[in-house]
């Protein structure tokens, strides 16, 4: 049994601190949306109560967000 063990474990914790390049790509995109998602509520949400300033940013941060998620979904596409 100690054999049967052994293998799989170092099998899974190879799998497991070594990500394939897919995963580590669907956590970069799973970011930059999450990005994409909140500074848009931010905007919906509390836009009336911003300065000018402030919604400059966020516009600037999600237009970059929306930039650097097509770079990554144009290289996975590839």
């Amino acid at each position: 049994m100690k054999d049967k063990v052994t293998p799989s474990f170092a099998a899974t914790s190879l799998d497991l601190f070594n990500p394939h390049r897919s995963v580590i790509i669907d956590m970069i995109m799973i970011q930059f949306i999450a990005m994409i998602v909140t500074m848009a509520l931010i905007l919906v949400l509390k836009g009336d109560d911003m300065s000018s300033a402030s919604v400059s940013y966020m516009l600037a941060g999600l237009f970059g967000s929306f930039l650097m998620l097509s770079g990554v979904y144009t290289r996975i596409t590839r």
